[in-house]
């Protein structure tokens, strides 16, 4: 369930029209534009984008890129844009940094719909000209070029169908693979970038029923191997996406200097979808609530606003 608040009352003129002046004059009032942005939904947002620009003549984004700063800014440009815009702009800083960060990569890969995915797709060759496929392989290499070019690319069968069989059967490539230490095998690379996500977890519990544990627990022991590593996130993220979320966000907050970047992206990732059941998770897992947590890690109006997005009134 998501976290955010929406009011019943909505009108995108009204709201744009509280956004342009909270932009005027000395300064930008911060408390309005959370009060606003905060608890809109998607489709509320692009409403008042489009007001925005009808009534002013001019681009909301640009103008609250142009207001805001810092970590603040960040948030709210993130959380402002279409979804499908979020998660290519989300996977362009992704590819482009120094060292790939692989598993936003695989977040977005593994965790949207296949409609979504393809959505996404669309969205990052609208902006960046060039398919999201195209620059994952160009800032990739070797097999986890393979595997997250696969993934990028996948349309997902989305049905509840599932071969007990298959998974048997998969479940022990997966199985001799692991034993092996051949987990860059392109039978491991096939089986994770083309079964259905449900598939794929009746394969992960064959796997664990077989071997009595669970294959993201035999992958620990791999950790100096990157490769590793990105099978072991779209494992995850596939198989308990809110579990791999709460982690996510308990590393953000248990390191020494927050993570600002992951804690961001989860939260703004999340707002509308699951955010809910994941601060349920954080609870459960941490024995703090998720709001305090990052009330503790926060400050200023990035906190406010994070907070409003965590559903906090």
């Amino acid at each position: 369930m998501a976290s955010i608040i929406v009011p019943d009352h909505f009108s995108a003129v009204e709201d744009a029209e509280v956004l342009r002046k909270a932009c005027q004059g000395w300064g930008t009032d911060e408390k309005a534009l959370i009060a606003v942005l905060a608890h809109r939904n998607a489709v509320q947002r692009k409403q008042i984008r489009q007001a925005y620009e009808e009534l002013y003549h001019e681009d909301l984004i640009k103008r609250l890129e142009s207001e805001l700063s810092g970590d603040f800014e960040k948030a709210v440009y993130r959380w402002i844009l279409d979804p499908a815009d979020r998660y290519a702009v989300l996977a362009n800083v992704a590819i482009r940094k120094g060292v790939p960060d692989y598993h936003v990569i695989v977040e977005i890969a593994c965790v949207l719909s296949p409609e979504e995915l393809l959505e996404v797709r669309k969205a990052y060759k609208l902006r960046y000209k060039h398919s999201l496929e195209e620059d994952v392989a160009a800032h990739t290499s070797g097999d986890i070029r393979k595997l997250l070019v696969g993934l990028v690319s996948a349309y997902r069968y989305e049905g509840d169908e599932i071969n007990a069989r298959l998974a048997a059967s998969e479940a022990e490539i997966l199985q001799n693979a692991i034993k092996d230490k051949a987990f860059n095998h392109e039978e491991v690379i096939r089986i994770l970038s083309t079964r259905s996500k449900l598939q794929l977890i009746a394969t992960f519990n064959r796997y664990r029923d077989d071997q009595v544990t669970s294959i993201t627990k035999n992958l620990l022991g791999e950790e100096g191997n990157e490769f590793t590593k990105v099978v072991r996130t779209a494992i995850r993220c596939i198989n308990d996406p809110k579990k791999y979320f709460e982690k996510v966000l308990r590393n953000a907050i248990k390191r020494v200097g927050t993570d600002e970047d992951a804690l961001t992206r989860v939260i703004v990732m999340r707002a509308e979808k699951d955010l809910k059941e994941i601060k349920e998770q954080y609870y459960k897992r941490n024995s703090v609530p998720l709001d305090q947590a990052v009330a503790k890690d926060t400050s200023g109006d990035y906190k406010a606003f994070l907070l409003a997005l965590l559903g906090k009134e």
